[in-house]
C-alpha cells in the first residue's frame, strides 16, 4: 500500500478551500457600517447631549420644524422615533 496524497487530490483540495474562501469574502464585504448623513447625525449627537446635561436640547430642521430631546432620551418631533430618537426614514 502507498501512503500520501496525490496531485489530483491536493488539487481538488485547493479549489474546494479557495472556493470557501471566495464566499467568505464575498460575504464578509457586505458587512458594512450603515450609511448616515449628517442629519441624523447632528441628531444623535443632541439626543446625547440631553441626556449628558439633563436639560433639553432644540434642533431646528431646515423648513421650519424642530426637535426636541428630552433629558430622558425620548424625542418630540417629527420624523424621530419618540423612544430611541432614531430617524424613522434612515437611508439604509
Amino acid at each position: 500500500m502507498r501512503r500520501g496524497t496525490t496531485l489530483v487530490e491536493l488539487i481538488v483540495a485547493l479549489a474546494i478551500l479557495g472556493l470557501l474562501v471566495g464566499i467568505g469574502a464575498a460575504t464578509l464585504g457586505g458587512w458594512r457600517r450603515p450609511r448616515t448623513d449628517d442629519t441624523i447625525e447632528l441628531f444623535a449627537a443632541a439626543r446625547a447631549r440631553a441626556i449628558a446635561s439633563g436639560a433639553r436640547v432644540r434642533v431646528d430642521r431646515p423648513g421650519g420644524e424642530s426637535v426636541l430631546f428630552l433629558p430622558d432620551g425620548r424625542t418630540v418631533g417629527g420624523g424621530l422615533d419618540p423612544l430611541t430618537g432614531v430617524a424613522l426614514h434612515a437611508p439604509r
